[in-house]
Formats: C-alpha cells, sequence, structure tokens
C-alpha cells in the first residue's frame, strides 16, 4: 500500500471515532433533559402529581348504609293455570237451537250456555208420565178387588187360590208402578239435559258449535276456565327443599308473588303456597310447588309464564345498601367507601340478597351509617378527592377563585411542556 492511501485511512479512521465520541459525549445530556423534563411533568408545580393534590374534589352522590328487615325469597319461572277447566259436551244427542253466551264472557254456575231441541224429550217425558198414571189406575182397581175380596175370603164366598191371585196383581201393578216413575226421572233428566247448563264459574272460550248443528255426546260445545281464584305452578331446585318445609311448618302459609316476564312490575302479590309436591323429579332434580292467587282484578291467564318469588323467611336487621352502588371488579363485587378524609377507597362486599328492585342487602364488607357512592363511580380511582352530595343535589357552581386556581393550572401545565 502507497503512503498515501495509508494517510487516506488513518483519516478516515479519525473522523468516524471523533463523530462516534462526540454522539457518546451528546446523548446523556439529551436523556437527562427529557427525564428531567418527565420529572418536571410529573412532579413538578405544574405536574399531574401537583393537579392531583390540588385538583378540584369530584362531585359525587354517597348515601349511607341502613338497617331493615329484609324478606329472603326463592325465585323460579312459574306458569299459570286454571283452578278449574271444564270441557261442555251435550248429554244428549240432537240439534243446537241457540248460543247464549258470547266467547270470552265470564259465566256464573246455572247459567244457560246453549239449548238442545227439547220437543222430542218432552214427548217421551210425557209418555212415560202418561204410562205411569195408568198403571197407578190399574194398580188402584187391583187393590180395591183385594181388599173387597179379603173379607170374603173368611166367609168361604172366594177361594184362597183366587186370593194369591189377587195378591200377586196387586204386587205386579206396585212394582210397574215404580218402573214408571224411573222411567219418568229418566225422561225428565233427559229433557233437563237439553239446557246446557255451566258447572262453575269461569270464562267461556271460543265455541266449536253454531246454531242449528246437530251435536252428540261427544261433541264439545265450549271450555269454561275458572280464574278466580287461579295456581301458579312452579319448580325448585331440590337444595331448597328442607327450607322451603321447614318454612312452610307453621299455621300461615308462605307468601308467593308473581311478576312479569321481565321482573319490571308485580301481577298479583296474594298468592299463597298451597301444595308441596310429594316427590323430587329425578330428571331434573327439581320438585313441584302448587300456590294459589285470588286473581280479583284478573291480572293472572291460565298458560302465562310468571316469575315466582317464594318467600321463605326475614332477616332482622339487615344491612341495606342501593343496588347501583355496588360495582364488578376482577377479585369480585368492591363499593367505593367514603373515608372521613373525604377520598374514597374500594371496599370489597359480599352480597347477600335483593331487596326489591332498586336495593341489596350486604353480607359483609360494611358496617352500618358507612357512606357509600352511589353516582359518579365512573370518575373515582382509589384515594380520589370527592364532594360528597345527596341524592338528588346538585354541585354548586365554581367560585371565581377557583376558576382562578384551574386557569393559573392550567398556564402552568402548558408553560412546563413548552420548556421542556
Amino acid at each position: 500500500m502507497s503512503r498515501f492511501w495509508k494517510i487516506a485511512l488513518i483519516a478516515v479512521v479519525v473522523i468516524v471515532v471523533g463523530a462516534v465520541g462526540f454522539r457518546l459525549l451528546h446523548k446523556p445530556a439529551a436523556e437527562d433533559g427529557a427525564q428531567g423534563q418527565q420529572r418536571g411533568q410529573h412532579k413538578g408545580p405544574g405536574g399531574a402529581d401537583g393537579q392531583d393534590k390540588d385538583a378540584a374534589p369530584v362531585p359525587v352522590t354517597v348515601e349511607p348504609v341502613v338497617k331493615q328487615d329484609v324478606p329472603v325469597y326463592l325465585t323460579a319461572l312459574g306458569t299459570v293455570q286454571a283452578l278449574n277447566t271444564v270441557t261442555i259436551n251435550p248429554q244428549i244427542s240432537g240439534q243446537m237451537l241457540s248460543i247464549n253466551f258470547k266467547e270470552g264472557q265470564e259465566v256464573k254456575k246455572g247459567d244457560l250456555l246453549a239449548q238442545i231441541d227439547p220437543r222430542p224429550f218432552q214427548a217421551a217425558y210425557d209418555q212415560a208420565a202418561a204410562k205411569q198414571q195408568m198403571d197407578e189406575a190399574q194398580l188402584a182397581t187391583a187393590q180395591s178387588t183385594l181388599k173387597r175380596n179379603d173379607a170374603l175370603v173368611v166367609k168361604g164366598y172366594v177361594a184362597q187360590l183366587d186370593m194369591d191371585t189377587f195378591r200377586n196383581n196387586v204386587a205386579n201393578l206396585t212394582a210397574s208402578v215404580a218402573a214408571d216413575k224411573a222411567a219418568v226421572r229418566s225422561a225428565k233428566v233427559n229433557l233437563d239435559y237439553t239446557r246446557i247448563i255451566s258447572p262453575i264459574d269461569g270464562v267461556a272460550g271460543i265455541r266449536n258449535v253454531d246454531p242449528g248443528n246437530v251435536v252428540t255426546t261427544t261433541t264439545a260445545v265450549v271450555t269454561l276456565t275458572q280464574v278466580h281464584p287461579i295456581y301458579v305452578m312452579f319448580n325448585l331446585p331440590e337444595q331448597n327443599l328442607e327450607a322451603v318445609r321447614s318454612a312452610s311448618g307453621g299455621d300461615d302459609p308462605l307468601e308467593v308473588l308473581a311478576l312479569d316476564r321481565a321482573d319490571a312490575h308485580t301481577l298479583a302479590d296474594d298468592g299463597r303456597l298451597n301444595v308441596v309436591d310429594n316427590q323430587i323429579d329425578t330428571t331434573t332434580g327439581t320438585f313441584k310447588l302448587r300456590s294459589v292467587f285470588q286473581n280479583a282484578k284478573g291480572d293472572l291467564w291460565p298458560g302465562q309464564f310468571v316469575n315466582v318469588r317464594l318467600k321463605v323467611r326475614t332477616v332482622a336487621g339487615g344491612l341495606v345498601i342501593p343496588a347501583q352502588a355496588v360495582q364488578r371488579g376482577p377479585d369480585g363485587d368492591y363499593v367505593y367507601l367514603l373515608q372521613q378524609d373525604q377520598t374514597v377507597k374500594m371496599q370489597p362486599v359480599k352480597v347477600a340478597n335483593e331487596v326489591g328492585d332498586s336495593h341489596v342487602m350486604i353480607g359483609s364488607g360494611l358496617a352500618l351509617n358507612d357512606q357509600v357512592v352511589t353516582e359518579g363511580q365512573f370518575r373515582l380511582k382509589p384515594g380520589s378527592k370527592v364532594k360528597a352530595l345527596k341524592p338528588g343535589e346538585v354541585p354548586a357552581a365554581p367560585t371565581q377563585a377557583e376558576l382562578d386556581k384551574a386557569k393559573k393550572n392550567g398556564k402552568q401545565q402548558g408553560g412546563g411542556r413548552r420548556g421542556g
């Protein structure tokens, strides 16, 4: 290699080494400046920590933990069933003359539902009554003959054999009259069957025949369902059997509520547990229960699905808070608990039972009169400073001093960023 190329190579190496050294000497200073800027942002008077320290309290709604008697319910899906369901079939065959009810109408026991042509049955009744009268006349004649000859047999004017004939004739006619009376009653029953009468109080369904149709004993005229009172059937898991049996052992039947499918409102609250079935269904692991509702307003309807709440006991002095105070976290339920220094902390809780549609009973984690946040939780974190408000209370407008302070903090924060 010539002397020129050696000098050139040495010069290139010196330049590269100088550039690398310059870079290494100036990079720590830049990083220190950046780190200093970050520390200024986090810890400086205009930084975030300073803001958290001096930030305005977050307005939240708080409510105290209260003590009250809490009913404990078992819930299930129930089915409404009619107290009685009767399909009306004629007891005789004949032509339908009239339908005396309206579909969907409430009928009373004894009301006339329909009329079958009574003329053939009236004729049969009259014939049976006439036959009875004829046999009764013959019986009267036979009895008179027996009585007259009975006095003559002693004197020898009438043979004993003839007296036996007279007695047998009376007995025969007596039996005929008895058979006639039975035939009259049978004809009267068939005649009464031409008037189809409601056997229960209930609601008439859609009729299956029209006037003029010829009906038989297999013809279903209409179906009546009794809805006052009415049954609600439901099932519970077998693990609840002991609790139900223990609670139902008293003199008063257990209370039952029926709610709509969305649990939005109560349909009926006057239900009473009527029967606990005598066996557990091995295929489902449940047992059947039946409750009775008076259903005076007709809110429950046969075939309807409802949510059932069976009251098994009452917890005296349970701790109750609004349901919206309870939040769900990765470690379970918790609430934001207000501290003495007007900050909040996350307090784990255990929900024991629902109380109506808007409150819950707390099994553990809170004490009486503890203040829990019910509105504004989304703006909170542990240690946040808050301004506690009562339910329905609106936070006051910020004062001029608070506005000036917030403006000053904003300028300091912006200046720090520009200076960095």
